[in-house]
């Protein structure tokens, strides 16, 4: 499968269900066209993997919203949950890594983690809104 550019309106419909890899990335930025055609390459190999490119520049919104800082930043998302967020072009290998470990994850224990801190209140944050 060829990468997807997602966009503010596609997004929801790409990142709900199954495993998605993102690729946050402009076409100003040199490890991002270094790492393009890594990204490409896993995308036809892993067909059953959605892989979603977002232009940072055209999608200000979701990379705000996903406070993307530096690009390009690679993100992976199961099941409608973040479990991977990290800048930096990877090389081929350590994408096959990550790949093998995202499906390799306990998704009903990470769903059981996630409700035991909303039900604990430590999703929640610190109760004067300030950040750790």
């Amino acid at each position: 499968m060829a990468t997807i550019a997602v966009t503010e309106k596609n997004f929801n419909d790409i990142a709900d269900e199954g495993i998605v890899l993102l690729d946050f990335w402009a076409a100003w930025c040199g490890p991002c066209r270094t790492f393009g055609p890594i990204f490409e390459k896993a995308s036809k190999k892993h067909e059953d993997i959605k892989f979603g490119k977002i232009d940072t520049e055209a999608e200000r919104g979701l990379a705000e919203g996903f406070e993307i800082t530096s690009i390009p930043t690679v993100m992976a998302i199961r099941d409608g949950i973040v479990v991977f967020a990290q800048p930096g072009a990877l090389p081929e290998p350590a994408l096959e890594d990550l790949i093998r470990q995202v499906r390799a994850l306990d998704m009903e224990a990470i769903r059981k983690e996630i409700a035991s801190d909303i039900d604990s209140g430590a999703a929640e944050g610190p109760a004067d809104g300030t950040r750790p």
